[in-house]
């Protein structure tokens, strides 16, 4: 692979990128469905209204990159290069992705959509879900300490089988902790 390196570019639209490494550079309304990004290294970039929908990410760096009202449903962050792996999502569909055993410590998830979105023995310790729809979100073996759920709803987290402490919920998210006894909880 040729080492193509671009720098302090925005791009809109459909424009074709070479395989190469991406530095504090701007997408806007890119359609990347279907395509194949693996190997590609993004630093410092903003995705702005993008479609990443069922895009290959093998071994595809994302070093602090900031997704905003991107479309990104099926995606396997389970594949990316875990080296500097850290993004935040913001209005953003992820519903069906995979973050299977990601390392992915105080990543914020704000006004996204997580439906049915595995995060089983993921590393999510100090990560933020702020008003974020997790229904069906699979957690297993997941690593939650200090993550902030109190805006998040319709997740379901078993506490027996996920690293929970001091992690912050709110009384209307108790259900989703307990909803595996199947017991009925009511406002008095």
């Amino acid at each position: 692979m040729q080492n193509y390196i671009t720098q302090d570019t925005t791009f809109n639209k459909d424009e074709q990128l070479p395989r190469g490494e991406y530095e504090n550079c701007i997408f806007n309304g890119c359609n990347f469905s279907d395509s194949d990004l693996s190997a590609f290294k993004f630093i410092d970039c903003v995705f702005n209204g993008c479609n990443f929908t069922l895009a290959k990410v093998n071994q595809t760096g994302f070093q602090n990159v900031q997704f905003k009202d991107c479309k990104m449903l099926g995606l396997h962050f389970d594949t990316c290069d875990d080296f500097g792996l850290s993004f935040s999502f913001d209005n953003c569909q992820l519903n069906h992705s995979s973050f299977y055993k990601t390392k992915i410590k105080k990543t914020i998830f704000r006004n996204s959509l997580l439906q049915e979105a595995d995060f089983a023995e993921a590393d999510l310790s100090s990560a933020i879900f702020d008003n974020c729809d997790l229904t069906q979100a699979v957690f297993d073996r997941t690593i939650l300490e200090r993550a902030d759920f109190r805006t998040a709803r319709h997740y379901s987290i078993p506490p027996e089988t996920n690293r929970i402490k001091k992690a912050k919920f709110s009384l209307s998210g108790i259900p989703g902790l307990l909803d595996k006894y199947d017991i009925q909880i009511e406002n008095s």
